[in-house]
């Protein structure tokens, strides 16, 4: 394994340019993943570390050796595509150890090879079958098995386990997250869905139009993102945004907004002392949002909403509730099953004000955003 810094990299096809002067640093045995929504450049960035596309400028850097000419036959790189590309006239055996063969690895080296990555990816009994006599569970685990045992310093995978049904995917995230901590690979994931990047990566370079938009752990990007696009990508169900103007008084300071006057906790005001009337979009996340009748209110900067319930949507264990303020805005919050909520019905909610996010509506950057911490 080893570590991988790009500088500065970009990338144009055409007159387009996909990415743009992307800087990005992996610590050796590290699990990233590039997310974010299609066409953000994601792939394009994973193929350009694999030598499957070119680099216009910049330098990519691992194991402190600069990779930007080395073809990609000859860096020590595996990729696990969306598609597996297993070969369909090959057994599952001849599929793992077709890399070895081509690099001429010597016959007792596969079979130690073999030995050790068959029962880790839990493949017994298949070595002899054809790529349509297993499921595609089973198919997404062969492709990785083919690319661990040439040993790479850093694996790649893109989207894998997109062609997988829910459970599937479910089982096969608790899987990689195993061979991870068996194996120790730097590992760099490309995905769209926020639910895997939250829960395997220990960092997440969120990316947006060919840049970064925060790289960072999970926890941090939820609890504090950086930036709107970063509040809104992050998250299930979606972060309310509300336009808002602050308010700083001599006895309380908070926002005025569509949906009610939100106070805020004693270190936030402190940060907004010197910004009373600036207009500011208002970020509360479903999750900070409380029924007052299940969960007493506890702090005296906990704001009252009331509201009208216009739709209720059943999400297994708990119920999203959408609701509306009057004539303002859509507000959506979270609900144990304990009470039977219908449309219409008035209800009354708090809004925790120490999860308050207000973001600047022309640079869109967290006013309470502090410096990166990684």
């Amino acid at each position: 394994m080893a570590d991988l810094i790009l500088r500065s990299i970009t990338k144009k096809f055409g007159n387009t340019t996909v990415i743009s002067k992307l800087d990005l640093s992996v610590k050796s045995g590290e699990f990233v993943t590039l997310l974010g929504p299609s066409g953000c450049g994601k792939t394009t960035l994973l193929r350009m570390i694999a030598g499957l596309e070119t680099i216009e400028e910049g330098e990519l850097i691992i194991g402190g050796k600069k990779y930007n000419n080395i073809p990609s036959q000859k860096r020590r790189i595996a990729m696990v595509f969306q598609s597996y590309a297993l070969f369909p006239h090959m057994s599952v055996m001849q599929n793992i150890i077709f890399g070895l063969k081509i690099n001429k690895v010597k016959a007792e080296v596969i079979q130690q090879k073999l030995a050790w990555v068959i029962p880790l990816l839990r493949l017994d009994g298949l070595e002899k079958r054809l790529p349509r006599e297993i499921s595609g569970g089973q198919r997404q685990r062969v492709a990785l098995a083919r690319a661990l045992v040439l040993d790479p310093d850093v694996l790649l995978l893109d989207e894998p386990l997109s062609n997988l049904d829910t459970a599937l995917r479910e089982t096969a995230v608790e899987e990689l997250k195993r061979i991870h901590r068996h194996v120790g690979k730097t590992i760099i994931y490309v995905t769209h869905n926020q639910v895997e990047a939250m829960t395997m990566s220990e960092r997440i370079a969120l990316i947006n139009n060919g840049h970064i938009e925060q790289y960072d752990k999970p926890k941090v990007i939820y609890d504090n993102p950086k930036t709107v696009f970063s509040a809104e990508f992050i998250g299930s169900p979606p972060i309310n945004l509300v336009n808002g103007e602050i308010c700083v008084q001599k006895h309380y300071s908070g926002v005025k907004t569509e949906i009610g006057f939100l106070k805020l906790d004693r270190e936030r005001t402190g940060k907004i002392a010197e910004m009373d009337g600036k207009k500011v979009l208002v970020g509360i996340r479903p999750q900070s949002i409380y029924y007052i009748e299940h969960l007493a209110q506890r702090r005296h900067t906990d704001t009252h909403i009331f509201l009208t319930v216009e739709l209720v949507e059943n999400l297994g264990d708990r119920s999203l509730v959408v609701g509306r303020c009057g004539d303002g805005p859509i507000v959506r919050f979270i609900m144990t099953r304990e009470e039977d909520i219908l449309p219409e019905r008035k209800m009354t909610v708090f809004v925790d004000g120490r999860r308050i996010h207000l973001f600047d509506p022309v640079t869109r950057l967290n006013i309470f955003r502090e410096n990166d911490t990684i």
